[in-house]
């Protein structure tokens, strides 16, 4: 019977680190080899990590990631391997998938689509590719293409096909956000069907920045029907044997059809270990963001060399829920908690920031702010004098513990955690400088009514209270002045949220907004909040992206901007 075993390596390569990146790689050849594969993917720029932006621009960070990829073509005694790097062509670079086996470098496949929407920028980099070979591999005819290539109906699987092709292997690096999980596996399930091939994707797993990628590979036979999925957030070898004789070749569209190149006539060994179909489950929503946001946090301060993160807990629900996630991600030992109580501090929100510090087990600090915001306003009264107390005081309390949280950093090396989230960030309800001050935005793409979700949800996983209830259930507020509540303010988060979606993830218009049931005049007043505070936005920390359209690297305004939606 003519089958293949192929490995899917969904593993976390960190952006710049070629040495380890490396011999991450060879490390799970060897694992791939040792379960019998004849040949195993890697994701997309695998050895360079995704997306490596401006660093590709350096002659010398490509020469260097050419080495590596030598070291690894060496590394493939006895099995083939798709390898994702970046190659050079005189001045002209491309996003590449080496194609080795038995120790050489068999053909380079350029990827041909390359992204230019959302979160990507490819075209700055790279130039795109016109072949689409096809390779023997253990006996079986099989072409690869990457990422963005098999998006397209008429692309490289197309043409692969139709030349013969019965396996497809992808490898990607595609971003995360909330429900693409489902439609990339109906866009795999209807490319595998249309060309009637098997279909790898091999995804990668970690967090790059605001980017998370989920891993989440996938195996679909030429039917369309589900062979194996890979867990989301983790890295895993997924070891499939696909069977090419059994396989149901009806007719396939008629195209062109690239070089075919003989890698291998037969498979590498006949003895192979058993290996189980693996079909992951997918988390449920809630438990999918939850785990985007650990590996966010997790990656982003172990690959920027941090070990330790300090926040302000207020007892609010936004930095309730991102000292939760930070316990999750690095372990209670590394969170530091900071109470800044103010004299307008309730007796109430000091308890319970104490009491989710006790539950989670993390350290806690106390350094009340009523000294220095008292002396700033002595410092202020030739200026302030004749006015009412107002926003510039409030902010000046923000500010002050801005101040303080960064100078715990600069003394001891903690990373500064935001607790803004993007209900606040969209609307402007932030202080520059006060409690955007810091060095990552974990919840900066969580809407409000999410923040809620996400709470109720840590604490239904631990089955208690892990987050007091009562810090769930209490009425948002700043705690700024006496008596101060989100709502004066803002609309109701459960109002706001809807109509932020529609303006900022979907760019619906106010009239479309206003049509979907929403009062005019209030669509007006949030698109105005929205748009007179993107000089704030640009100005706050990178975070993780978890919708389909993100603040910074996917929505990008001007500042200096006189057009208003009328």
């Amino acid at each position: 019977m003519r089958s293949i075993r192929i490995g899917l390596a969904q593993i976390d390569a960190t952006v710049g680190d070629l040495a380890g990146n490396t011999a991450k790689i060879i490390d799970w050849i060897g694992r791939a080899r040792a379960l019998g594969a004849d040949l195993v993917a890697f994701p997309e720029l695998a050895v360079t990590g995704y997306p490596p932006e401006d660093l590709v621009l350096r002659r010398s960070f490509v020469t260097d990631n050419l080495a590596a990829l030598d070291e690894i073509v060496a590394a493939t005694r006895g099995i083939a391997a798709v390898v994702g790097f970046v190659d050079v062509d005189n001045d002209a670079i491309y996003n590449t998938a080496a194609v080795i086996s038995d120790g050489r470098l068999v053909r380079r496949y350029h990827k041909q689509y390359l992204p230019n929407y959302g979160v990507f920028d490819e075209q700055r980099y790279f130039q795109r590719g016109y072949e689409s070979p096809v390779f023997v591999i253990a006996g079986v005819d099989v072409g690869v293409n990457i990422c963005e290539d098999i998006w397209y109906p008429d692309g490289p699987t197309r043409e692969q096909a139709a030349a013969g092709a019965d396996l497809i292997v992808n490898i990607n690096a595609s971003p995360y956000h909330r429900a693409k999980g489902a439609f990339r596996e109906n866009m795999i399930s209807t490319r595998a069907s249309d060309n009637a091939v098997v279909i790898c994707y091999v995804n990668m797993v970690g967090g790059q920045d605001e980017l998370i990628f989920d891993g989440h590979s996938l195996v679909f036979d030429e039917r369309g029907d589900l062979l194996a999925r890979g867990p989301q957030f983790r890295e895993e070898l997924i070891v499939h044997d696909v069977d090419i004789e059994g396989m149901n070749r009806r007719e396939r569209p008629a195209s062109g059809g690239g070089a075919r190149i003989t890698v291998s006539e037969r498979p590498f060994s006949d003895e192979k270990p058993a290996v189980a179909p693996m079909i992951a489950p997918l988390l449920d929503p809630a438990a999918e963001v939850w785990q985007a946001l650990v590996l966010g946090v997790r990656d982003y301060v172990t690959k920027t060399g941090f070990e330790d993160i300090v926040l302000g807990l207020s007892g609010g629900v936004d930095s309730s829920l991102v000292a939760a996630l930070a316990a999750d991600a690095l372990g209670a030992e590394h969170v530091i908690g900071v109470s800044m109580p103010s004299r307008f501090s309730s007796e109430g929100s000091k308890a319970d920031a104490y009491a989710l510090a006790e539950r989670l087990g993390m350290r806690m600090l106390t350094i009340p702010i009523e000294a220095p915001f008292a002396a700033t306003l002595d410092t202020l009264s030739d200026a302030f004098a004749d006015t009412q107390f107002g926003l510039a005081e409030e902010n000046l309390q923000a500010r002050i513990r801005g101040n303080l949280l960064m100078a715990l950093s600069n003394k001891y090396g903690w990373l500064v955690l935001t607790t803004g989230n993007k209900s606040e960030l969209a609307t402007g309800y932030s202080t520059l400088y006060g409690d955007m001050a810091g060095g990552f935005a974990v919840i900066k793409d969580v809407p409000k009514t999410l923040v809620w979700e996400l709470a109720r949800y840590r604490n239904a996983v631990a089955g208690k209270e892990i987050i007091p209830q009562v810090v769930i259930d209490k009425p948002p507020s700043a705690e700024l002045r006496p008596d101060q509540l989100d709502t004066d303010s803002l609309p109701p988060y459960e109002v706001l949220d809807p109509i932020l979606k529609a303006y900022v993830e979907d760019d619906r218009s106010i009239d479309e907004i206003v049509a979907a049931g929403f009062d005019a005049a209030l669509v007006q007043r949030v698109v105005r909040m929205v748009d007179r505070n993107e000089y704030k936005r640009r100005q706050a920390p990178p975070g993780i992206k978890i919708t389909a359209r993100a603040f910074g690297r996917d929505r990008r305004l001007p500042i200096a901007n006189r057009y208003r939606p009328s």
